[in-house]
Formats: C-alpha cells, sequence, structure tokens
C-alpha cells in the first residue's frame, strides 16, 4: 500500500508539473507567432496551432513529464484501489495551481485555496479509509466496451472544440479527464500482464483503449489549456478521471475501504470532487488567466479609428 501510494504521488507531481509547463508552452507559441496561431471559425485551435505549441522546449518537458507520471500511474493503478490512486494522481490539480502563481503570474483567490485545501484534507481521508485493491481481470466484452467508449469520448470532445471553440475549454478538460480515467481502468484489466504473455496483450483491445485514451486525452488537455483557464481545465480534468474509474473499481472490480471506514471513503472521494469542482468554478470566472489574444498595437494619437477586431 505505502509503495503504491508513493507512486501515485510521484505521477501526481509529474502531471502537474508538466501541465503549467505545457501551458507556458501553448501561450509562448501563441505570442511568438500570433498572425498564424490557426483556429477554426468559433476561436478554438486547429490542429496546427496546437502542433506550434507543442514544439516548444517547456511543452516538450512537459510532456516527457506526463509520461513519466503515465508510467507511475499505471504502476499506481494495479497496486491501489482506483477511488485512491486516481483521487492521489488528481491532486496534480494543487501542483498545477501553486505553480501556475510563480510560472504563469496567477493570483488564486481565497475560495481557489480554500478549495484547495479541501480537496488535499479530503485526499487524506481516502488514504486513511482506502483497503485492498480488487482483481485484475474483467470479462472479454468489457474490454471492448471500453475502447468503443474511449473512441467515443475522443471523437466528441474533439468535434465540441472544433465547433465550440473557447465555450468548449472545460468540457475538453473533462473529456481528457474521462479519458485518462478510461486509461486508468485498462491499464488495470489489462490482459497479458501477470504473467507476461506478449501475444495476450497485443490481442487485448484494452491495450489499444490505453493507446488511444493516452494520445486522445493529451490532445484534448492540450486544446482545453489554450483556449481557457489552466486551473478550471485541470480541475474539470480531475472530475473526469477520478469520479467513473472509482465507481468502476468499486462497483466491477472489487475495490474496497477498511472495514467499518466506508463512510470516511466516501466523504473523502465526495470533498475530493466538490472541491476539484469549485477550483473549476472559481478558475473558470478567473481573468488572470484567459487565453492569449492577438496583443493590440501601442495607441497613438492617430486620426483613424482602431480597426475593428
Amino acid at each position: 500500500m505505502l509503495i503504491g501510494l508513493l507512486t501515485a504521488i510521484a505521477a501526481s507531481i509529474c502531471y502537474g508539473t508538466g501541465s503549467v509547463l505545457q501551458a507556458v508552452g501553448s501561450r509562448r507559441a501563441a505570442r511568438a507567432n500570433p498572425a498564424a496561431a490557426g483556429v477554426t471559425a468559433h476561436g478554438g485551435p486547429n490542429l496546427t496551432s496546437t502542433a506550434k505549441a507543442a514544439m516548444t522546449w517547456e511543452f516538450i518537458v512537459g510532456t516527457i513529464l506526463d509520461f513519466a507520471g503515465f508510467g507511475l500511474g499505471a504502476l499506481a493503478a494495479r497496486m491501489l484501489p482506483l477511488f485512491l490512486s486516481q483521487t492521489v494522481i488528481s491532486a496534480n490539480l494543487v501542483i498545477t495551481a501553486i505553480l501556475s502563481v510563480r510560472m504563469l503570474g496567477l493570483r488564486l483567490t481565497r475560495k481557489e485555496w480554500i478549495s484547495i485545501g479541501v480537496v488535499c484534507a479530503a485526499l487524506v481521508l481516502l488514504a486513511t479509509a482506502a483497503g485492498h485493491e480488487g482483481g485484475h481481470h474483467a470479462p472479454m466484452a468489457t474490454h471492448w466496451w471500453l475502447f468503443a467508449v474511449t473512441a467515443l469520448i475522443i471523437v466528441g470532445g474533439t468535434v465540441a472544440v472544433r465547433l465550440l471553440g473557447g465555450r468548449a475549454a472545460i468540457l475538453a478538460g473533462l473529456l481528457s479527464g474521462l479519458a485518462f480515467g478510461a486509461l486508468g481502468v485498462g491499464v488495470r484489466i489489462l490482459n497479458g500482464i501477470d504473467p507476461f504473455d506478449p501475444l495476450a496483450l497485443l490481442g487485448d483491445p484494452a491495450l489499444y483503449a490505453i493507446v488511444l485514451a493516452g494520445v486522445g486525452g493529451m490532445y484534448l488537455h492540450t486544446v482545453a489549456l489554450q483556449i481557457g483557464s489552466v486551473n478550471g481545465a485541470t480541475a474539470a480534468l480531475v472530475v473526469g478521471e477520478t469520479v467513473l474509474p472509482g465507481a468502476i473499481g468499486v462497483l466491477w472490480l472489487g475495490d474496497a475501504s477498511r472495514p467499518g471506514l466506508a463512510w470516511l471513503a466516501v466523504l473523502g472521494f465526495v470533498l475530493a470532487v466538490a472541491g476539484a469542482v469549485a477550483v473549476a468554478w472559481y478558475g473558470k470566472h478567473d481573468g488572470a488567466d484567459a487565453p492569449i489574444t492577438d496583443p493590440e498595437p501601442a495607441r497613438a494619437p492617430e486620426p483613424e479609428p482602431a480597426p475593428l477586431r
């Protein structure tokens, strides 16, 4: 249990730091070449602008940290109940918020700090109440359903971003979280791991659900960082990657709390989700980290009116 918990904490640190570095890279790319920002008719970034962001050194380092977080998170998902591993990993929200103050120049409100404190306290309750993890096996039909649902999440999120633009920031964050939650479930039920069997591994639909969820979730999260609040998008991601996999772990995979502490586990889980939603709400209305737009030219005493946007 302790090794799994430390692994999940390390994954959380990697993810939180990576999110902020990706945001820094995304916004630096937008400032460096605003004329070629590449947005859709509704204001959302297209694949070209996302690719430009991905070529900055900050984004590359952030992506490396994300891969490290993925590996550590995968280990944690097989050593801990999903409601604990996913929620601890989701504490990267705290790392994201603190580093955003330092690296993005944000000022968090008192309500945001209180919400972050609620999340941290809830994680302590969850860690105290968590019991053993359940099984690592599920019917093959479940593996196929996981792949189908993951594909639907990624396709739906991509379409929503292109149609809604900046209004889809929180939705993109939520769907990326659902994708990462599906990734955690896939890692948990993946065949061919113990004992290692490459044929069983390659023939498992859950493996391809993991790949699709990782790549698609990364894309949706990148877009959410470009078009909306960093803390808001990340908090929405937290909700997506904790609630559904946590419920699946308890209802279908046999995850459990310590005897007599089920109420504490439920309380901790609800507080963690509520705290994340609160940060998402307050972050959504914080204009400090609004998406970068083309800077207006310095005003000069010219007789002509300023050009229309």
